[in-house]
């Protein structure tokens, strides 16, 4: 049986989310990006900006260890 989808990740950003599914799938991991923004009018009012990163439940774990590990590199960089 297939694990369920589940939330991993919210932001307004497109372009972030993009990044974080591309670094997902990068580490193997399955990822989808669900929205409920209209492209032509670049709205971001309360739940209708939210771009959302959904990983299987079962990878929850490996996902946000390396959105971590990614995150720890870049304030290591500063």
């Amino acid at each position: 049986m297939a694990s369920r989808w589940i939330e991993l990740f919210v932001t307004y950003d497109s372009l972030e989310a993009e990044m974080i599914k591309d670094l997902l799938e990068s580490g193997g991991i399955d990822a989808e990006i669900r929205s409920s923004k209209v492209t032509p009018y670049p709205v971001n009012l309360g739940k209708m900006g939210e771009v959302k990163i959904l990983v299987r439940e079962s990878d929850r774990a490996a996902a946000e260890g390396l959105i971590r590990g990614t995150k720890a590199e870049g304030e290591e960089e500063k």
